[in-house]
């Protein structure tokens, strides 16, 4: 019998053969054309109702996170706020679920299904966050759980954020496999769901953004049996794009189709993620525009055929920050509310100030989730080791912030400004990366209608901005 090849050109070109393995799920069913599939449809099919995943949730310590009115922080927004304005802000602090982030309820329904369907074990890939709660899941459940991680540039170095991840990660017992950045997360991926026979816990399957939407019902009933009114708006950082996906579906469902749904990230322009130099340049492994932008412009650049975190679906407004700004809010939340939360967590709080002072007074800005922090996480960590790299660090105007080479900390809070990212000039590029995978000229109708709903625009719009080049 001859032995497979497992080369990397071999192992690519079979990735549809073993996702559909691995995730039980047919997404050739979907497909409507190189650029169109029936969404909706799809999600659907996962087969569970809001109730079920609540429930499943719910017997892992997962969902009916705490809701904090942020008193101090917003009455210190509102001292710098013209007459008037400064909006509530809220916290959703999902730091309280099980394996200490949002992530926990991704997990949770995906290994949940992979149980039901009878493997007995579960593989993701991911920078830390999510295999945390895969593996903590998975021992909930009684399976083996593997973890791939991108964790060193060539020399051998990790961030401290990363190394504290796959502790955690170990530390529920999941096998950790530990890579250098490059090109080889997604084949040792495919490698190991095929050679293991597990199920693909992927963050952009069905699954693991279904199991988000219970974050956004939440937040809608919480806030309306507190205050008798849906959120105005509700911040969500921004990477893959499984948070905001999942959130807004929930927000959704929930009825509260009013409330501004703004995305967050960290801003690292200049920066690839994908570099072995500018890898460790950066302080943040997550929720940052290295993620947030190329996910944006293209979802179906994932580990699976067809991406259930589809961002620009349901994304009114994109909000960039600075890491000395991100850094500063963390430090603020720790002394004037008392908790101490991760600076990936913290990067939409440091937006919320930001949008609460434009807002009026009685206005409601939920932040929408929290993360546990730690050794690694912790931001005076994090600020060492960017030290260690020759980023120079310092008190001003974070505006002078140039990522990779320096890390403004703001001296006042009126100094936490961000910006916002211009949304048109996505959605161009979005459909400029459409046009590479099939020709303008072969767009049919079907096609433009699935990229004016993936991009919240309209067939009009699409067709008075078809790439030219």
């Amino acid at each position: 019998m001859s032995q497979r090849d497992n080369s990397y050109a071999a192992v690519m070109a079979r990735s549809n053969e073993i996702m559909k393995a691995s995730v039980g799920m047919d997404y050739d069913d979907y497909v409507i054309s190189p650029i169109a599939f029936d969404y909706e449809r799809m999600m659907h099919d996962t087969g569970y109702t809001h109730a079920e995943i609540v429930k499943i949730q719910s017997e892992t310590k997962v969902g009916n996170t705490p809701l904090f009115e942020l008193k101090r922080l917003t009455e210190a927004v509102r001292k710098i706020s013209e007459p008037g304005k400064g909006a509530r802000i809220l916290l959703k602090d999902e730091a309280a679920n099980a394996s200490g982030s949002f992530k926990a309820r991704r997990a949770a329904l995906s290994v949940f299904e992979a149980a039901r369907k009878g493997f007995k074990g579960v593989v993701a890939a991911t920078s830390g966050n999510y295999g945390a709660a895969v593996a903590s899941q998975a021992n909930q459940r009684d399976l083996k759980c593997i973890v791939i991680q991108e964790v060193f540039d060539s020399r051998g170095v990790g961030q401290p954020e990363i190394i504290e991840k796959g502790r955690k990660c170990e530390a529920y017992g999941a096998e950790v496999i530990k890579l250098t950045v490059g090109p080889e997360l997604f084949y040792i991926h495919l490698l190991t769901l095929e050679q293991t026979g597990f199920f693909n816990a992927s963050l952009y399957t069905p699954f693991g953004i279904r199991g988000v939407e219970t974050l956004g019902t939440e937040i809608a009933e919480e806030v309306r049996i507190r205050y008798g009114k849906d959120p105005d708006a509700v911040i969500i950082t921004h990477a893959g794009g499984g948070n905001l996906t999942g959130t807004a579906r929930g927000l959704l469902a929930a009825g509260a189709d009013k409330t501004r749904i703004v995305a967050c990230s960290v801003d690292l322009s200049g920066l690839h993620m994908a570099s072995d130099t500018d890898f460790n340049k950066k302080s943040f492994t997550t929720g940052h525009t290295g993620f947030g932008v190329p996910f944006a412009t293209w979802p179906d650049r994932a580990d699976v055929p067809r991406n259930a975190a589809r961002s620009m679906r349901y994304m009114d407004e994109y909000q960039l920050v600075t890491q000395g700004e991100v850094f500063f809010v963390t430090e603020l939340l720790t002394k004037l509310e008392g908790i101490e939360r991760g600076p990936a967590g913290n990067t939409s709080l440091t937006a919320a100030i930001t949008m609460a002072r434009q807002m009026d007074r009685d206005q409601i800005v939920v932040v929408q989730e929290t993360e546990y922090t730690g050794a690694g996480k912790h931001h005076n960590s994090q600020l060492s080791f960017a030290r260690e790299n020759g980023i120079k660090v310092y008190v001003g105007d974070p505006a002078e912030n140039v990522p990779g080479k320096t890390i403004v900390l703001p001296e006042r809070l009126d100094q936490v400004r961000g910006k916002a990212q211009d949304l048109e000039s996505l959605k161009l590029s979005y459909l400029r990366n459409a046009a590479r995978r099939h020709p303008v000229q072969a767009w049919t109708d079907e096609d433009i209608s699935f990229l004016a709903q993936d991009i919240k625009s309209t067939p009009e719009w699409v067709r008075a901005n078809l790439p030219t080049d």
